[in-house]
């Protein structure tokens, strides 16, 4: 086995732990929200700022008029909020609301605290190597590192 495949098998054994606290720390939220309407409202709490319905359907990889109806659904239920793009008139800008946020930020904290606990099993010596792996493997994925996101990241 090259040093490629050993590296690749690490990095799926790890997935499979943190996959595990992903569906652990969402679980809570699923009789609330679908995970397509998490998935919406993880990218509005690390937006800047609304976000042109067209770019998010883009960002999520699905077609616009099929979003909206995601979108609607959201909206009754109090996750989100359309708002008038002042630039044009035929853009439609979404944030998530107050209670769309808090969601993020509740099972983002859970998650922070099913990672401590795993993490405190780790020896300290080894956590400067653990955070240097994940942190060299998240930026080759295109990830931004979580403290420049929004504070409700995910």
């Amino acid at each position: 086995m090259s040093e490629l495949d050993d590296a690749t098998s690490a990095v799926l054994t790890a997935s499979r732990a943190l996959l595990a606290v992903v569906a652990r720390s969402v679980a809570p939220v699923l009789d609330r929200v679908t995970v397509p309407q998490f998935r919406v409202l993880v990218l509005l709490s690390n937006s800047a700022g609304p976000v042109r319905h067209g770019d998010l359907a883009a960002a999520l990889g699905v077609h616009s008029t099929t979003f909206t109806r995601t979108i609607d659904r959201m909206v009754a239920g109090g996750w989100v909020e359309r708002r008038a793009n002042p630039d044009s008139r035929r853009e439609t800008l979404i944030a998530a609301t107050p209670a769309g946020l808090g969601l993020v930020g509740a099972v983002t904290e859970a998650r922070r605290r099913e990672i401590r606990t795993i993490l405190s099993a780790v020896p300290p010596s080894d956590r400067p190597l653990v955070a240097q792996a994940l942190s060299v493997f998240a930026a080759a994925a295109g990830e931004e590192h979580v403290d420049s996101l929004a504070e409700f990241s995910l």
